[in-house]
């Protein structure tokens, strides 16, 4: 980025998608896109109507930043401090994950399936930034929603954006191992979006991913490790026809919906997401 030249919106977009090119980027057009509408506080919309518009040394440096963050590998959600998630933004921190497309597809499975359910009761285990927690209540209004972190750090951003959210009311976050904080209590549904990545295949995600919190990751030898807990603890919390339902890996669907079998569920289900990858496994309690 040569010092004295007039970067415009335009130039500088072009500049900075070679350049997270170069650096192994996946998606290298759409990050800067998404770093530069978020610095200029715009829509992305806007660059394309005013891409001949010069930066100020101020913005320009600000981005240069911006641009050394992404380049070294952390996510664009973290240098931004924000992502959206079924509509709704999010806080996010090197403390949680970064939500993803995928995981709306468990969202979706389970608005589909509590729908019309008047003060359903729902817990959400591993709840991160609580993205997955705050959509359900934001899109079944009248449901509450109880979730568990065993990250202080995670349940403090996700209260912080219950509060932006206005859910603060309707939402609970507890820390703690799984559904241990949750004793004693009964849902209509747990959700989970748990560690599930095998703990060989780590040190080879991309950059970015090795970034986000390990913890939230790591799912044992073969990545199945907290599907098994799940499996087994959340019978007692389920309430006769409730069911839980899990985001897994590319191939671990049908591995979950035998466990859930075995471990007592009257039946199951598995959702594709828009890639038609298998997605997501709701087991039923008989």
């Amino acid at each position: 980025m040569a010092e004295g030249q007039v970067w415009t919106i335009g130039s500088i977009l072009k500049w900075s998608e070679q350049y997270f090119g170069s650096h192994g980027a996946e998606t290298p057009r759409l990050d800067a896109e998404v770093l530069l509408s978020y610095l200029l506080g715009q829509k992305r919309i806007f660059l394309y109507v005013h891409f001949d518009q010069p930066l100020t040394a101020e913005e320009l440096a600000r981005y240069r930043e911006m641009v050394k963050r992404r380049a070294a590998g952390e996510p664009v959600a973290y240098i931004c401090g924000e992502k959206e998630f079924m509509g709704l933004t999010f806080k996010v921190t090197p403390a949680v994950l970064v939500p993803q497309p995928d995981t709306e597809t468990l969202v979706e499975a389970v608005i589909e399936r509590l729908k019309g359910k008047e003060g359903a009761r729902i817990a959400d285990v591993c709840t991160g930034s609580g993205a997955i927690a705050l959509a359900l209540a934001h899109y079944l209004p009248e449901t509450s929603v109880a979730a568990t972190d065993i990250s202080a750090d995670a349940v403090s951003i996700a209260k912080e954006n219950a509060e932006s959210l206005g859910l603060s009311e309707r939402v609970v976050f507890c820390e703690g191992d799984l559904l241990a904080p949750l004793s004693g209590e009964t849902f209509d549904a747990i959700v989970s979006n748990p560690p599930y990545i095998p703990s060989a295949e780590i040190a080879g995600l991309p950059r970015e991913v090795r970034a986000e919190p390990i913890i939230a990751l790591d799912g044992g030898a073969d990545g199945l490790d907290f599907y098994r807990r799940l499996v087994h603890e959340s019978t007692a919390l389920l309430k006769d026809g409730g069911f839980l339902a899990v985001e897994c890996g590319d191939t671990q669907a049908g591995a979950i919906a035998e466990m859930a079998v075995t471990g007592g569920f009257g039946r199951t289900e598995i959702v594709h997401d828009l890639s038609d990858k298998e997605r997501v496994v709701v087991m039923w309690k008989a």
